[in-house]
């Protein structure tokens, strides 16, 4: 028996359903009682459908996986409710395909959805426990209790969704959870994942149109690789970490290089790694990012992917985030302010990453198939080892000492509420980081 599932001695709703009754949205199935081979359906159903059908019918089907020994099991979508009589736990159940009205009360031993039971009383505890009342559950929910456990149920299942579609978007390697135990805010409504920049209107991407002959681009460089030809270092070592300080531009080999996927001067373009979690903070922050895997130092992390705008039309959006109150405006202004990357609406997980006065992430200009020095690719690298379950920052704010004319060009110039930096600055922001060199302000 499947995690989710319960044995319920009549179905939920039950004498509701007579061997030829029709719901809206649902197949009729016909046959002899326990012989599916005479069945029919007379539209497309989905195969849980199918499998309600023939439960509700009584018919065993082995296509379907229902038989005899599982005829009776119904699925549980969450639990609603709980009270204890005479020792006996029960539990309300809002079952798989039904609407609330149809649910049922059922004791614990029919129950064998060990993971949604022990979430139930997780949330129920934590919720007590917020309530300043006793951790253990009363013999009775108050309706109010009662209604919070389903809210934070259907919470999860959005969440839940939400998650699934990440990382069915995702290109890059490493996975994506989402998680919230703070409140009962699920996904973003208006955010869509992508995994590389969308050019607006007006703004052109062009493709290098030569590429390196290395044999070998780390050892034995042919012309100083694509960063020689561009009078720039090589950017990584054998581990793929990044040994040039900040400020300096990295030149990743491209698709017209002879090397291949393996090289080692290929690191940004393969995209994340790491496993992350989007988790809700507990300090007012909104949502983060944490790492699930420890990184090493000047190891890549992630992109700042989104929109590319122009600094007019990054202006005009900025006036209206300020009403709105947040907004994710990075100047590219690496050899001039002339793009801008929103990644407002369009982004990736690092539409997510906040804001710290002392970040475990760095900014670097990395250039790939585009060569436009205006249109850089924003990448992070770790600053120091990061522990598994740490939350990823960034500085808003970042400056680059100007040791040299390149590191002068290094300003992420990250804006919050319409704040990318000059002249788009209006108000102080108050800064929420919590470090003991915090600011104070964002800007």
């Amino acid at each position: 028996m499947g995690e989710g599932f319960a044995v319920a001695k009549t179905p939920p709703g039950r004498g509701e359903w007579g061997f030829s009754n029709r719901r809206a949205g649902l197949p009729r199935v016909q046959g002899k009682r326990g012989d599916f081979s005479s069945c029919s359906v007379c539209c497309k159903s989905s195969w849980n459908q199918l499998q309600d059908l023939c439960r509700l019918a009584k018919l065993s089907c082995p296509a379907l996986g229902i038989s005899k020994r599982n005829l009776y099991d119904f699925e549980v979508e969450y639990l609603c409710d709980y009270k204890k009589i005479r020792e006996q736990e029960y539990y309300l159940v809002k079952w798989r395909g039904y609407p609330d009205s149809e649910s049922t009360w059922e004791p614990r031993q029919n129950l064998k959805c060990v993971r949604i039971l022990k979430q139930f009383h997780k949330d129920l505890e934590r919720e007590l426990l917020r309530r300043h009342q006793r951790s253990k559950p009363p013999r009775h929910l108050d309706p109010s209790l009662a209604n919070y456990l389903v809210q934070k149920a259907k919470q999860r299942r959005a969440l839940r969704r939400w998650e699934q579609e990440l990382n069915a978007k995702r290109s890059h390697l490493g996975r994506i959870t989402v998680e919230n135990e703070v409140d009962l805010d699920g996904p973003p409504r208006a955010f869509v994942y992508i995994n590389e920049y969308r050019v607006g209107e007006g703004i052109t991407l062009n493709q290098v149109a030569v590429g390196c002959e290395c044999q070998d681009c780390l050892w034995a460089p042919a012309g100083g690789c694509c960063p020689g030809a561009s009078l720039h270092k090589f950017a990584y070592n054998d581990q793929g970490q990044v040994r040039l300080r900040a400020g300096l531009p990295i030149y990743e080999c491209n698709s017209r290089c002879r090397c291949g996927y393996d090289c080692p001067n290929r690191v940004v373009q393969k995209g994340i790694r790491y496993d992350l979690c989007i988790f809700r903070t507990d300090d007012g922050r909104g949502w983060g990012v944490r790492t699930l895997e420890k990184i090493r130092k000047n190891s890549f992390v992630m992109e700042y992917v989104g929109e590319i705008i122009t600094s007019e039309e990054a202006e005009r959006r900025g006036q209206i985030y300020d009403r709105q109150g947040a907004t994710y405006l990075f100047d590219l202004d690496y050899v001039e302010d002339v793009y801008t990357v929103d990644a407002a609406y369009y982004g990736n997980i690092s539409h997510f990453v906040n804001h710290s006065c002392d970040p475990n992430l760095q900014v670097y200009n990395v250039f790939i198939d585009n060569l436009d020095e205006r249109l850089p690719r924003i990448a992070f690298f770790a600053t120091r080892t990061i522990r598994a379950g740490e939350e990823l920052t960034f500085d808003y704010n970042m400056q680059v000492d100007p040791v040299d004319m390149e590191s002068t060009r290094m300003d992420s110039n990250f804006g919050l509420a319409g704040l990318p930096g000059s002249p788009k600055k209006r108000v102080r922001i108050e800064c929420k980081c919590g470090t003991e060199s915090c600011r104070k302000y964002l800007f």
